[in-house]
C-alpha cells in the first residue's frame, strides 16, 4: 500500500469511527467492528485491515431519495450550495457505509456482505 493510499484510507475510516464500521483484520483473520485500538494499530503498528463498505450502486430507492434531498435540498434549481448541507451529506454517506471515495475499486476496502449493516 502506498503512503497516499494509507492516508486516504485513514482519512476515510477515521470519519466512520462513530458509525461502527466493520473491518477485516488480516493479522487476526477476522471481521470485527473497528474501534480506537484498531485505528491506532493501522496508524502506528502497520496493521493491515480493510473496511467493509457499500458501493454507491447498492443504494435502495428510499436511500436514493434521501441522498437526492441532500443534493438538491428542496430546490429544483441546482446542486447543494452550502457547507452545512455538504457535511450533512458526508455524515449521511458515512452512517450508511457508502464508498463515495472509490476505495473498493482501489483495493482499499471490501464490499460489504448482504445484511452486514442492517
Amino acid at each position: 500500500m502506498t503512503q497516499e493510499d494509507k492516508e486516504l484510507l485513514l482519512i476515510d475510516i477515521s470519519a466512520r469511527l462513530p458509525y461502527g464500521v466493520m473491518v477485516y483484520d488480516y493479522d487476526k483473520e477476522e471481521t470485527r467492528e473497528m474501534g480506537l485500538g484498531t485505528l491506532h494499530d493501522i496508524m502506528f503498528n502497520e496493521l493491515e485491515c480493510k473496511p467493509y463498505l457499500r458501493p454507491m450502486s447498492s443504494m435502495t430507492e428510499e436511500e436514493r431519495k434521501e441522498y437526492n434531498e441532500y443534493l438538491f435540498h428542496g430546490a429544483s434549481i441546482g446542486l447543494m450550495s452550502n457547507t452545512e448541507t455538504a457535511y450533512e451529506l458526508i455524515d449521511w454517506l458515512n452512517a450508511h457505509y457508502f464508498d463515495y471515495r472509490g476505495l473498493i475499486d482501489k483495493g482499499l476496502a471490501l464490499e460489504a456482505l448482504e445484511g452486514m449493516y442492517n
